[in-house]
């Protein structure tokens, strides 16, 4: 599929959008690069080649791709979006791997090597999967021109650590500091029209905070929301010098302004630092992998999923399962045992509903109620046999019996019995 809306920003963008063009209109490869390097802005190809090359050569630019795949449900088409962007120093020079999980956009990224960021997600739309990357790439630009790094530290947005001094009408906020002084700063990046200004400079002049907004148009959503920058007054951090970074980020990247490839399919994406087998599978995206069923387990679903969650490949009775909601809920009840049985029985539970509604189809299983949940009756019989550690622990043992006869011998079941046996350990040790 041949995307019209692209403007090639590199040497590499400007030949993939040409092999593109040639495809398409069947044309020689020499004319495709000379109408590839027009979109981009240049004479021809040979102009493009020559300033691209010599652009700016004291300067060493880094490569970085983002790719994420998308499939629309409703026209059951499918596809992959690509950007390439430079960096000014590589990547982890700009934050740690760490430090990228908990940038907001980023986050959404898995690093696949040093130079490609893979979105596990399968998104639900092309311009989902478009505004996904901008959005990361406006998160990655931030950290790059203001040295910022992404704080953990949540109680750091409120002056004197207090949730009941939280900043007035905020709303999209994100929390950073700066790694050479550690001076937290708060990013706000609310709609201008929810926000009260009065009362938030009310706010700043009652806690000795600066607060000022960002001629920049922010990393949320640029044209929508405004940013705005916050910070402790009183510990002489440079402020203006922060703000003059800030308001001089180049113009953010997004919808309008997208310099991306697209392709049909998800066909894998493979960036120049890709070489090693395993640097090919970190690239393949979690959500495009189609899972199959082996003679002990299935999984809980077969794509679009970034788990390869699986399950044993057997069904249990509805009577079974009904059997073991009721053994789970009456050994919760029970005060003969430790709490923390519980922990484990409430993993359990969610997991066997899980299986249960995998198992059997959805005429069925809209018949009951969501029995692993829910209270007990009263007088079931199970209630009395719980009131001693003793019983708690035969009923544990009879539980375990009951999965292990119903379902294969795996590795999920294992899991889920091994938290059985635990269970009854702890609680043999009442008696």
């Amino acid at each position: 599929m041949l995307t019209e809306k692209v403007r090639p920003s590199t040497l590499n963008g400007i030949k993939r959008r040409a092999k593109q063009l040639k495809k398409a209109y069947s044309i020689h490869h020499h004319e495709a690069l000379d109408i590839a390097a027009k979109e981009a802005g240049y004479e021809n190809y040979n102009h493009a080649r020559n300033c691209l090359t010599n652009k700016n050569l004291s300067i060493s630019k880094h490569q970085l791709f983002f790719t994420v795949y998308w499939y629309d449900r409703e026209s059951h088409e499918r596809g992959r979006e690509l950007l390439e962007i430079e960096l000014s120093k590589p990547l982890l020079d700009t934050a740690t791997k760490n430090e990228l999980k908990y940038s907001n956009g980023l986050a959404e990224f898995r690093l696949a090597s040093p130079d490609h960021f893979v979105s596990d997600v399968v998104i639900h739309s092309k311009q989902a999967a478009v505004e996904k990357i901008c959005k990361a790439v406006r998160a990655l630009r931030f950290m790059e021109a203001t040295g910022l790094k992404p704080s953990q530290d949540i109680f750091a947005a409120y002056p004197e650590k207090d949730p009941k001094n939280r900043l007035p009408k905020t709303d999209h906020a994100t929390d950073w500091y700066d790694p050479k002084t550690g001076q937290f700063i708060l990013i706000d990046e609310p709609y201008p029209n929810s926000v009260f200004n009065a009362e938030r400079e009310a706010w700043a002049a009652k806690h000795k905070w600066s607060l000022q907004p960002s001629k920049w148009p922010g990393m949320y959503f640029p044209g929508m929301s405004k940013l705005y920058v916050a910070t402790d007054a009183t510990t002489g951090y440079d402020f203006a010098g922060l703000m003059s970074k800030i308001d001089n980020i180049p113009q953010p990247l997004t919808l309008e302004n997208w310099t991306g490839t697209s392709a049909e399919g998800h066909e894998i994406f493979y960036s120049p630092l890709c070489k090693t087998p395993q640097d090919k599978n970190r690239a393949v995206a979690k959500g495009t992998i189609y899972r199959t069923p082996s003679k002990k387990t299935a999984p809980m679903r077969y794509w679009d999923s970034v788990d390869n969650e699986r399950r044993p490949n057997a069904k249990m009775s509805v009577e079974n399962h009904q059997l073991a909601a009721r053994m789970i809920k009456a050994i919760e009840e029970s005060v003969a045992k430790p709490r923390t049985v519980n922990n484990r029985l409430s993993s359990i539970k969610s997991t066997l509903e899980d299986w249960f509604l995998a198992e059997h189809s959805r005429k069925i299983t809209d018949l009951y109620d969501y029995f692993y949940y829910g209270e007990i009756d009263g007088n079931d019989p199970l209630i009395s046999q719980v009131a001693s550690s003793k019983g708690v622990v035969e009923l544990l043992k009879h539980l375990k019996r009951l999965l292990e006869e119903c379902y294969v011998d795996c590795e999920p079941l294992r899991r889920m019995t091994g938290k059985l046996t635990t269970s009854i350990k702890l609680t043999s040790k009442l008696l």
